[in-house]
């Protein structure tokens, strides 16, 4: 069983095929038998998500801070609700849970979190998939974003290649499954490289 990770808005977003690719996504999960981790809340995506995969029986932990609890968004009926102090333990605590990250469409708590573990994987400070769920094209101007940067030179290829995309769910299983990590050494010489 893999524990995945889940990015995603606590709105539903204007367009009704986001909470339809939230449900689908919850799905595939399922039928692949994956735990969810996720931000612990009972509004959004997130909440379609866990809606679905705990009507499917599977295993949900949620990390929710106090303050957001507070404001009466979290989610108790779930398997496990850690509370903390703050975001950062929040997010530390689903860098270190998860065997995988996915980032559905979502605002800048959303880009905060994936982009944070896109470094942590380039860094090699896990050895972790991250995919973006690419629901009607949501994340195609962040894909050109990285794309620049790659051509630009302030990303390595292997970095940008090793992001898995789709707005497939079950081609973001395949590619989780697939993962290979990019070599450090090897970049990291390179960069040494441009300062001779």
């Amino acid at each position: 069983m893999k524990k995945i990770c889940i990015f995603c808005g606590s709105s539903m977003g204007f367009d009704p095929i986001y909470k339809e690719k939230a449900a689908e996504l919850g799905n595939v999960l399922a039928d692949n038998n994956c735990e969810l981790l996720y931000g612990g809340g009972n509004v959004g995506l997130m909440n379609i998500i866990a809606e679905v995969m705990k009507e499917r029986h599977c295993r949900i932990v949620g990390t929710i801070t106090q303050h957001l609890l507070d404001m009466r968004v979290g989610r108790p009926d779930i398997d496990e609700l850690i509370v903390v102090d703050t975001m950062a333990e929040r997010k530390k605590i689903l860098e270190d849970m998860a065997d995988a990250f996915i980032a559905m469409p979502g605002g800048v708590g959303t880009m905060d979190e994936f982009f944070e573990v896109m470094v942590l994987s380039q860094l090699r400070v896990f050895d972790k998939p991250v995919a973006l769920f690419n629901v009607n094209g949501y994340y195609d101007d962040i894909v050109r974003f990285l794309d620049r940067a790659t051509r630009d030179g302030f990303i390595h290829r292997e970095h940008a290649n090793n992001l898995i995309v789709s707005d497939n769910p079950m081609a973001l299983i395949e590619g989780i499954e697939k993962f290979k990590p990019v070599e450090l050494k090897k970049w990291v010489s390179e960069l040494k490289e441009q300062v001779k």
